[in-house]
């Protein structure tokens, strides 16, 4: 039995992800009794939701949680819904594919929930300790593209897996790193950020609550 994990390349002006750092540190680890398939995703419209759509046909897994950054949230954001639209907000992604108020799916639903227990998730990470909270938007860029299709993808496929999405903050080296870009020396702000140990933590914690379902 396996449990897919998904992260995100870096992208923008971002030089790292600690979306794809999780998921290739968790690669191979064992959560509540089942092996984690970690795999990191390219930032492209045109690819993502293929190569998330052969995963879970190679891997078959009892759960998927995808992840990503999300630069300037204070707390692991886990998703309640991805909605049925594209649009870049301004950031191309790595292939510059600019989508502009596009479909995912021509015909498909507006919005798909996450199936994993996002509430339940939040909470248990609050027990722990974790700053979290549920988010009722995943944005229109591809983090809400890898949630929509591969719920789409699941239900097209009549596939009882349960699946969502995380959303993490910097780390506190990321954080620093954007700094240097902006005005901290003289005063100004720096984004907030979240360890990269309690990151993994609170992804673990999310398989552990969804499989325990």
């Amino acid at each position: 039995m396996t449990l897919l994990l998904t992260g995100y390349e870096p992208f923008g002006d971002h030089t790292r992800n600690p979306s794809a750092t999780v998921a290739r540190e968790l690669d191979g680890k064992e959560i509540a009794g089942r092996e984690v398939v970690g795999r990191v995703l390219p930032v492209e419209f045109d690819r993502t939701g293929n190569e998330m759509e052969e995963l879970i046909a190679k891997f078959e897994p009892e759960a998927v949680v995808a992840t990503g950054l999300a630069a300037g949230r204070s707390a692991i954001s886990v998703e309640r819904v991805g909605i049925n639209v594209a649009d870049c907000g301004g950031t191309p992604d790595n292939a510059d594919a600019e989508p502009r108020d596009e479909r995912i799916c021509a015909g498909g639903d507006d919005a798909l929930f996450a199936t994993i227990p996002v509430v339940e998730t939040v909470s248990t990470l609050l027990d722990s300790g974790i700053p979290a909270r549920v988010s009722n938007t995943a944005g229109t860029h591809l983090c809400n593209n890898v949630l929509y299709r591969t719920r789409a993808h699941l239900e097209r496929e009549e596939m009882d897996v349960p699946m969502g999405f995380v959303h993490l903050p910097l780390t506190p080296a990321g954080a620093a790193e954007k700094a240097q870009d902006g005005e901290a020396t003289s005063g100004g702000s720096v984004q907030p950020s979240l360890p990269l140990a309690m990151q993994k933590e609170a992804v673990t914690r999310a398989f552990e609550t969804t499989v325990g379902n």
